[in-house]
């Protein structure tokens, strides 16, 4: 924090979203009540080590480091603030003397303190735990309020990548043409999805939270949101630590292509005939949860998102604005936005189909893919686990289930009888309808000619650009 922006709060006194406490030695017992009260209204700006009317005290050097702890200890425990939210505090010198701040973000959920439930006003913290008029208007903002739409009006497109604007009009292009977005500068295009905004209540207007998440550097997404990460994690062999580790920081179309490069990585694949077309049940499964994992998640919780691959499942959680509570059955269940504006956007891409249709694709194709199903449990850490089995773990290319083998075998059949008279690289990657090259070769031709089942009619130069490929039918 700026130090002369701390000097200009400070000086401001104190209001709705500055509170001052001298804990000159130690936390005053009322820290908790004003960080509850900032919680539910609008956020606000905690200083230790300040007077009521402005004066820097400081805190005694010897019992900073005492208080920075008992406050973290004590923000974590969910008897004192529950549900339990992580901040942090920072060490300030000012005028030769310690102060500590600590910055309160907005919650999307009521909080209570020693069990009393705390607002703000230019007053101070109000106890509203008895007043039932005042606690339900509470709730009902905090229900219709979606943080993806917060304002940050410090926020500048120069702070945007130009990248991701490109890209999105790619895939929204490619998925209707002539989209209009294809045709919109990257401004128009921010405020025709719904990411920069005017709040009808204060008149500031801005690039939104869901604007910075999607197409922020990385540098705007840590000044917006400091702990937004999703964590990718690898766990089968070292399970006190971990084998391979993706921590991801970035806006979310990057996050998306990275979590898809993990588990790329990690998990082989199982190709199905679905109709006459070829699908990857890989990508089907995680295109889906990863999609869920970081539009359907609460922003304004610290709570780190992960997705694990352990031995036998992957286990993925994200913070979530919970609107139930347990096992959700996919056949019957109501899904709620958690970030509208996100997933429209997501949804234009073609990254994510209907609302609901996530859970009900990856319940679909998990079957399939490992012959269990996957479990969903929704709660204040909404979690997705998906199981494996060693065949898809490990051998997936070798050990299809019998539907995926049978279906596998006969396209091979007809590509061998295709082959009887040879034919180029080009011919069988298009024959077998698949688009990337590189994939091609490396997970589909090199197998088949490793096996036996397609030889080359240039041996000595199998590089050779006049290389033709047949079967041993010939």
């Amino acid at each position: 924090m700026n130090i002369n922006h701390i000097l200009e709060m400070i000086h401001s006194g104190e209001g709705i979203n500055i509170e001052f406490k001298e804990s000159k030695g130690r936390l005053n017992k009322d820290v908790f009540h004003s960080v509850c009260a900032f919680l539910n209204r609008s956020g606000g700006h905690l200083f230790l080590g300040v007077k009521d009317d402005g004066t820097i005290v400081g805190i005694s050097e010897d019992a900073v480091g005492k208080i920075k702890k008992d406050f973290v200890t004590s923000i974590n425990n969910p008897l004192k603030i529950s549900p339990s939210f992580y901040l942090t505090v920072e060490e300030i010198r000012v005028e030769h003397k310690i102060i500590l701040y600590i910055f309160v973000p907005e919650s999307s959920q009521v909080h209570r303190c020693n069990g009393r439930i705390y607002d703000r006003n230019e007053d101070g913290d109000l106890d509203i735990t008895d007043n039932t008029t005042l606690v339900y208007g509470l709730y009902m903002r905090k229900q219709s309020t979606h943080t993806e739409n917060r304002i940050f009006p410090f926020a500048e497109m120069e702070d945007l990548e130009k990248s991701i604007f490109t890209k999105v009009k790619k895939l929204a292009e490619n998925q209707k043409p002539n989209h209009p977005w294809s045709l919109m500068d990257d401004f128009e295009l921010l405020k025709s999805a719904g990411l920069y905004l005017k709040d009808p209540n204060t008149g500031k207007e801005g690039i939104t939270l869901g604007g910075i998440l999607i197409f922020g550097k990385e540098e705007l997404i840590h000044a917006a949101l400091p702990h937004h990460k999703t964590d990718a994690i690898l766990r089968k062999e070292n399970l006190d630590r971990y084998d391979d580790r993706d921590d991801i920081r970035a806006n979310l179309i990057q996050s998306f292509e990275r979590l898809m490069q993990f588990i790329a990585k990690h998990l082989n694949d199982k190709f199905y005939l679905e109709g006459d077309q070829r699908i990857s049940l890989r990508d089907k499964i995680f295109r889906e949860a990863i999609s869920n994992l970081l539009i359907h998640r609460e922003f304004a919780n610290p709570f780190p998102a992960k997705l694990i691959i352990e031995k036998d499942r992957v286990y993925i959680e994200n913070s979530n604005k919970s609107h139930g509570n347990g096992i959700i059955d996919p056949e019957n269940f109501s899904p709620f936005p958690k970030n509208p504006t996100i997933a429209k956007l997501f949804k234009e891409i073609g990254w994510v189909e209907e609302l609901g249709s996530g859970v009900r694709n990856i319940y679909k194709y998990s079957k399939i893919y490992s012959g269990a199903d996957p479990v969903f449990i929704e709660g204040d850490v909404f979690k997705t686990i998906i199981p494996l089995v060693s065949e898809v773990s490990d051998h997936a290319s070798d050990h299809a289930s019998d539907q995926v083998s049978d279906q596998a075998d006969e396209k091979i059949n007809e590509l061998l009888i295709y082959c009887i008279t040879p034919r180029s690289r080009e011919e069988i990657q298009q024959f077998m309808n698949y688009k990337h090259r590189a994939y091609f070769r490396s997970k589909i031709l090199a197998p088949l000619i490793k096996g036996g089942l397609l030889k080359l009619t240039i041996p000595d130069k199998p590089t050779s650009p006049n290389q033709k490929y047949y079967s041993k039918n010939r």
